[in-house]
């Protein structure tokens, strides 16, 4: 089964631009999540997993936020990208190699994955590496 072109963009529009698919769905308007929180893994954290699922813990490491906006997230026929790189702070000690990445809401901990994917090439990460994800990094529903 697939999904139009149309509804991708539409469902990715919503989820990272908090833009409204009219007749379907409006953004949260009491208290609507501003941001879109983006994860680091050391393996994939699967359809199951968690944002806590093999998350990387090298020292210093912690989620980053961007902003749920047109700012933010650039959308082009259903694929999503981010406007700026994402960097992460940099190691100040630990190790470990981010394979993956995943997008979910604030919060912390365990929260549920919105989407996930691989990082390429992988990242070693440790003392005195800034972890980043480039605008050339893909969010896709394909």
């Amino acid at each position: 089964m697939s999904i139009s072109n149309t509804t991708e963009t539409a469902i990715m529009k919503l989820v990272f631009q908090a833009i409204a698919w009219g007749n379907y769905a409006d953004n949260a308007a009491t208290s609507p999540e501003t941001n879109i929180v983006v994860a680091l893994h050391t393996a994939d954290p699967a359809d199951a997993g968690t944002m806590a699922t093999t998350e990387i813990a090298y020292t210093s490491y912690a989620r980053v936020n961007v902003a749920r906006t047109t700012g933010g997230w650039t959308e082009s026929t259903g694929t999503i990208t981010p406007v700026a790189n994402i960097d992460f702070p940099a190691g100040t000690g630990g190790s470990g190699t981010a394979t993956h990445f995943s997008t979910g809401k604030s919060g912390g901990g365990a929260a549920a994955i919105l989407f996930s994917g691989t990082v390429t090439p992988n990242i070693v990460t440790g003392s005195g590496v800034t972890p980043r994800l480039t605008t050339a990094s893909t969010i896709s529903l394909d």
